[in-house]
Order: structure tokens, then C-alpha cells, then sequence
């Protein structure tokens, strides 16, 4: 998963807005087969809880929830890229869609659970074009095999 904080994202699919959020986390989830339900809630936890948006002091301190911010969630198997073989991209780690979707769907349960409110998504294996407004900017990879 990637996550990057921002002032407002959307994601437009053949030009209707798909999704759209102010001021929170832009969530871009990618999938391996061999995820399971561990990981999303794990994943989905660390989300909820990561403090990346600023206190009163300007210190980043409080969560997405304490912030009241909102969370755009956009599937994209392509963050599983393998590069090691030439220069065109392999993506054979990323799960196929009749994995992945089942995946990202529970995914966002998970985090809507987690939050106690709606999240917004893109479409599932659409064409779809992210406006973001990146805040800080704020960037970071989380990963439930390597859960550093």
C-alpha cells in the first residue's frame, strides 16, 4: 500500500468523478495473491492510527480519525512492478482480479469499520485518472510482510 496525505483528492473514470475527498489520505492498495485477512486488517489499522497530520505545534501527531480527514482508496495492481528482467514491467506477484477485488472490497470494509465512516474508491480495474493535491508532501509505503 501506499499512502499519501493530501488536501483534496478525486479519481475520474471516463470523466465522471468516481470518488472524491477533502483534506485526508489518498491509499493507492495493491495485492498478492497470498493475501489474507490478516493483512488487510492490519494494514487497515495501521491506516487508521498513523499519525501523519499535524497537531496544534505543527507536529505530526494526530491520526486520519483525530483529524476528522477522509480516505480516497484506489486499487492499483501496478505497485507490484518487477523491473529485475529488462524494462518492461512484469506484474506477476500482483493477484489477479478475481483475487484482488474480493480483496480491496473487504479492504475498505475493514477500513470503514476501522473509521467509523464511508470511504471513498475509485472502480475496480477502470481506467481511471487521480487529481491529487499532495499536503507536505507525505508519502508512505506500508507493507503487512514487512511491517516495519
Amino acid at each position: 500500500m501506499l499512502v499519501q496525505r493530501v488536501a483534496s483528492a478525486r479519481v475520474e473514470v471516463d470523466g465522471v468523478v468516481a470518488g472524491s475527498i477533502g483534506a485526508g489520505m489518498l491509499v493507492l492498495a495493491g495485492f498478492e495473491a497470498a493475501d489474507s485477512e490478516s493483512d488487510l486488517i492490519w494494514v487497515s489499522s495501521k491506516l487508521s492510527k498513523l499519525r501523519i497530520f499535524p497537531d496544534a505545534a505543527g507536529v505530526m501527531n494526530r491520526s486520519i480519525v483525530d483529524s476528522d480527514g477522509e480516505i480516497l482508496a484506489v486499487s492499483q495492481f501496478t505497485l507490484f512492478a518487477s523491473i529485475k528482467k529488462g524494462n518492461r514491467p512484469s506484474w506477476s506477484r500482483a493477484a489477479h482480479p478475481e483475487i484482488s477485488k474480493p480483496l480491496f472490497e473487504r479492504f475498505v470494509r475493514q477500513l470503514e469499520a476501522d473509521l467509523g465512516r464511508w470511504v471513498a474508491t475509485g472502480v475496480f480495474g477502470a481506467d481511471m485518472q487521480i487529481h491529487l493535491v499532495n499536503d507536505g508532501p507525505v508519502t508512505i509505503s506500508l507493507d503487512s510482510r514487512n511491517p516495519e
